[in-house]
């Protein structure tokens, strides 16, 4: 996690550029200037926060990234060479220019995605091995407000959990960042929601299922998603929750988060050193209070009350 402050010009342009090198100031009035920024990089993913004081002019250009950003500003202008955007909404920047203007001071909010990648994520998540991000099929606005608000929540969301200053496991992280890549597709890509649709398989054998528990099962420990569930288990994502639900009447997020209860049970089992909170984090639960829940749920009594026992 990256975060500071400034009253310096030329700190803005060469943070942005570490995220989006395209990034650039154009005009910047120097007497106002203000700049706090935070943020946090993964694998394929950054998540930017910023509050810049000063009335400004910018522009960006990704190239091989996906950026969605939000500018929260009185008198906010957001527009590409196609046509001005709805500055009160999030945007995306996929292909060709973007620019945004605003005055006196704007909060700044942005998912930026290594495109290869989140192209790559696109394709497991529909089944579609066609599908590709361009910009025939992701939207610079978003499709409709409820879309847009979701957005934000989302954003929050993994802005609290990643800028808690929390250290976060691999399988926290890969986690959140399917949840911004996948909030972040359905709010800008009407051809990413038609894929999903169709994806969808009504009829499962009963060794699909099988394969993904047996897969599960293994790797639970591991970053996986539920793509990489279905990957394995020859199915999309969308046929793999039908599959489940009609065998097992749960999700397989639900049946993958039992086998790392059970893993945390039998850490919490054992005096291994570590805090309930570390072996929460281990087994990909970012919340502790949230583990604690779903292990008293489980096990009739609190991670404290099994580590205390041995």
């Amino acid at each position: 996690m990256l975060k500071f402050a400034s009253r310096e010009v030329g700190d803005v342009e060469e943070t942005w550029r570490r995220f989006v090198p395209s990034a650039a100031l154009q005009k910047v009035d120097p007497r106002t200037f203000g700049f706090s920024w935070t943020s946090a990089a993964l694998s394929g993913f950054s998540l930017v926060s910023y509050r810049l004081s000063a009335s400004v002019q910018s522009a960006i250009e990704p190239d091989g990234q996906m950026m969605a950003c939000r500018v929260a500003s009185r008198g906010a202008w957001v527009g590409t060479p196609r046509g001005d955007l709805n500055a009160g909404l999030p945007w995306l920047a996929l292909d060709g220019p973007t620019s945004a203007r605003w005055r006196q001071q704007a909060d700044v909010r942005a998912f930026v995605f290594d495109r290869a990648e989140a192209e790559d994520d696109a394709r497991r998540m529909t089944g579609d091995d066609r599908f590709s991000l361009r910009s025939a099929t992701v939207g610079s606005s978003p499709v409709d407000r409820d879309f847009a608000t979701h957005w934000e929540r989302v954003f929050q969301h993994v802005a609290s959990t990643l800028f808690a200053g929390v250290p976060t496991s691999a399988i926290v992280e890969a986690e959140l960042r399917r949840h911004a890549l996948h909030t972040t597709l359905a709010a800008f890509s009407p051809a990413f929601m038609t894929a999903l649709e169709r994806s969808t398989q009504r009829t499962a054998a009963p060794r699909t299922v099988r394969r993904a528990i047996a897969y599960m099962e293994q790797h639970a420990h591991e970053a996986i998603t539920i793509d990489d569930v279905a990957l394995a288990a020859d199915i999309s994502p969308r046929g793999l929750q039908y599959a489940f639900r009609r065998a097992l009447d749960q999700t397989p997020m639900e049946y993958l988060r039992t086998q790392r209860l059970a893993g945390a049970h039998a850490e919490l089992q054992v005096a291994t050193g570590a805090s309930v909170a570390e072996i929460a984090q281990r087994w990909g639960f970012a919340s502790a209070s949230r583990f604690a829940r779903h292990y008293r749920d489980a096990y009739g009594r609190s991670p404290r009350q099994t580590m205390r026992g041995h």
